[in-house]
């Protein structure tokens, strides 16, 4: 896992067309220009944006298959961690709020995707396991949970040889301690 402490790496990140441009990448390499096509965004802006992410350690051209002036990007498929709020300078918690902003707002706008698409999906229309609830647990309890979730979220990271009818499936994950409203 890799901490992402540097607020300019973390303001790199919390940029929507970069995260548009991750997603993308995150799903098979690209060209600028593929990428500029698919987003409705200039070359000029993918190449920009392509550069900072590639600065930052986030994307990366692809080995030998860049050719000429058309160069081919990748993810990094980096698993990022950030700091401690308590560890975090103003300008790191900054830009983390802003990342997890744009997140909570991506994962929002693709549950709606899913619901004005469901009934088109066939058997993927149940698709969407739900759970809500509560653990009473400890600080050191919540990182071991996180972590096994992260094991088990590995696991099924790639379909299984056979699987023909597996698809990219969003998850979302967050737990933070209930406050009361009058605290």
């Amino acid at each position: 896992m890799d901490e992402i402490a540097d607020p300019a790496a973390l303001k790199a990140l919390a940029n929507p067309l970069r995260q548009r441009i991750l997603r993308c990448l995150e799903r098979g390499e690209a060209t600028s220009t593929s990428l500029a096509k698919e987003l409705g965004v200039t070359t000029g802006g993918t190449s920009y944006n392509l550069r900072v992410l590639a600065d930052n350690g986030f994307v990366e051209e692809v080995p030998g298959r860049t050719s000429g002036r058309e160069r081919w990007w990748r993810a990094t498929n980096r698993e990022l961690r950030f700091p401690r709020h308590s560890e975090q300078d103003t300008e790191t918690r900054e830009a983390l709020d802003w990342l997890n902003r744009l997140w909570s707002a991506e994962y929002a706008e693709a549950h709606e995707r899913f619901e004005r698409a469901r009934d088109r999906l066939g058997p993927w229309r149940d698709a969407e396991p739900y759970s809500r609830g509560t653990i009473k647990v400890t600080l050191a309890q919540l990182e071991r949970f996180f972590l096994e979730y992260l094991d088990l979220l590995h696991k099924y990271a790639a379909p299984e040889e056979g699987e023909g009818d597996a698809r990219e499936v969003m998850t979302y994950f967050v737990a933070f301690p209930d406050v009361p409203e009058d605290a």
